[in-house]
């Protein structure tokens, strides 16, 4: 499915101003094992990495034919490469998203994380992202995802992350596609209130530096100082700021999401919290149904 402009700006308004949030069904190879095994998935139940990536193909297939993964609560769905070269009901997964649940489809781009310097850790490099936004755009994707971590409030780490990520993001933008930019802080971090202090600056100033027509969104870890992230929210070039849970429970992440009225989540573990693979059909529906209305709620 070739990009369609009225799609793309039905898509582009439904992220700008919808109610809702955005799943993130986007684990990958070193996170993939522990999300199975959170879902009752040992390693046992795969032999090589095949394998493994049907068992995760399974798992988030369950998730979107589910019937509370509809538009009504989901604006959008973050997905791993494989899993948007895979099919439901015969239907590459984006376009099933978008024409059968109403949900905007984005791709996560990066490769993992380099290791960690001055307090934080950059993404590795990405030889072949433009061959990949390529198969995306042709695959009906929207935006992309990625991400970076940082671990304490050194200034150098911090502006060596968002420096790549804007960098990046405009390759991104350049290739048709809209960029969520992820500069996760560690939640377990000592220093964490003055970190997004310094991020916030960081993201301001790499904001300012865009070019008018070049958008972005924004995926934030809760802050420690509510409605921090507010004036990042009102920016020209901001299409939405979403927050990750970042190993907040469901219970938490959604609290402290809905002291931060221009956030909306970006949920991961916390959507499939909860959910296992032996729940019957009405015990799986009702845990996830549960898990959707707690996190749309706290995004309102």
């Amino acid at each position: 499915m070739a990009k369609d402009a009225s799609i793309q700006q039905q898509q582009f308004d439904r992220i700008a101003s919808g109610k809702g949030f955005i799943a993130a069904l986007d684990q990958s190879g070193g996170s993939t094992p522990k999300a199975l095994a959170l879902y009752g998935v040992m390693e046992d139940a795969y032999s090589n990495d095949d394998e493994m990536f049907g068992e995760i193909q399974k798992m988030r297939a369950r998730i979107i034919t589910a019937p509370d993964f509809g538009s009504d609560k989901i604006l959008g769905a973050i997905l791993f490469e494989k899993t948007m070269d895979n099919a439901i009901d015969g239907i590459q997964v984006p376009v099933y998203l978008w024409e059968k649940c109403g949900v905007v489809p984005f791709l996560k781009v990066d490769k993992g994380l380099a290791d960690e310097a001055n307090g934080a850790q950059v993404m590795k490099p990405m030889p072949d992202l433009d061959a990949l936004l390529a198969r995306a755009n042709e695959a009906g994707i929207f935006g992309t995802k990625m991400r970076s971590v940082v671990k304490e409030a050194n200034a150098d780490g911090i502006k060596a992350v968002v420096a790549q990520q804007f960098e990046v993001g405009q390759q991104i933008v350049n290739a048709g596609l809209v960029p969520i930019i992820e500069p996760e802080v560690d939640i377990h971090s000592a220093t964490k209130a003055e970190a997004e202090d310094i991020l916030k600056g960081e993201i301001l100033t790499a904001l300012n530096a865009l070019p008018a027509d070049s958008k972005v969104a924004l995926k934030l870890t809760i802050p420690n100082q509510a409605g921090l992230y507010g004036d990042l929210a009102d920016h020209p070039n901001v299409v939405r700021v979403v927050a990750l849970s970042g190993g907040y429970s469901t219970d938490d992440a959604c609290e402290k999401l809905a002291q931060n009225t221009k956030m909306i989540a970006s949920f991961s573990r916390a959507l499939t919290e909860g959910l296992n693979v032996a729940m019957s059909a009405d015990e799986y529906n009702a845990a996830l149904g549960s898990n959707i209305d707690k996190i749309y709620q706290a995004s309102l």
